[in-house]
């Protein structure tokens, strides 16, 4: 795959194209549920399942209230809680680690305070978003020297196609939680107007949901 067409998928959904093969009690574990949707995480690669969807890596989610999920393993159900291993045949939650907990506003959006690279920022959470995303404004103010430093390409967004750069991360905070060299994306113009936190940093935590509220947690 080129490089053009590589980074065209910055924003897209993860949908892998192959499946991979794990023994029957390590299948991978479950890094995020929400409501119709779970992500999964097998052999470091994420799965985004939808409730009724087709099987990816021979697992099938049936279905999710955002807090538990039943699966299909091979013909066989399971229920799960984010951070249990799929096969483990286990109904509990991730324990230990940093926790950081975001309510939804009014309009249903997760939105979280934070810090790039020690400057601040306000989060937008979106599970959509490969990478974590900004516009150009937001990264001049961060002193991302993206057009020197970054990988240039072209993403589509929701406005159309756009001159994208991807840029290294050397640190990206949200309330205790912080993680170093997290990959990000500038796209060369005005949106996203929040930023947006994306899968490369999502999904090294552990996510789901208790009522309402969002759950971070580190491993």
């Amino acid at each position: 795959m080129d490089k053009t067409r590589c980074i065209g998928l910055l924003l897209a959904v993860l949908l892998p194209l192959a499946a991979m093969c794990a023994a029957a009690e390590d299948w991978g574990r479950v890094v995020g549920l929400f409501r119709d949707q779970a992500i999964v995480e097998v052999d470091g690669r994420q799965l985004i399942l939808k409730a009724g969807g087709r099987a990816k890596a021979g697992i099938r989610l049936l279905s999710t209230d955002g807090q538990e999920a039943v699966f299909e393993v091979d013909g066989k159900e399971f229920r799960y809680r984010s951070g249990t291993q799929i096969g483990s045949n286990r109904l509990s939650g991730p324990t230990g680690g940093k926790v950081v907990q975001i309510a939804p506003d009014t309009g249903g959006m997760y939105f979280v305070s934070g810090a790039i690279n020690g400057y601040a920022v306000r989060f937008l959470v979106d599970t959509g978003a490969t990478l974590v995303a900004m516009n150009r404004r937001t990264a001049r103010r961060l002193g991302i020297n993206y057009m020197l430093e970054g990988e240039e390409g072209v993403s589509q967004t929701a406005s159309g196609y756009a001159k994208t750069y991807l840029v290294k991360l050397s640190r990206v905070t949200v309330g205790e939680i912080t993680l170093t060299d997290v990959d990000g994306a500038v796209i060369d113009g005005d949106q996203p107007l929040e930023v947006l936190l994306g899968n490369s940093f999502l999904g090294r935590l552990n996510m789901h949901r208790e009522g309402r509220l969002l759950m971070l947690r580190t491993h």
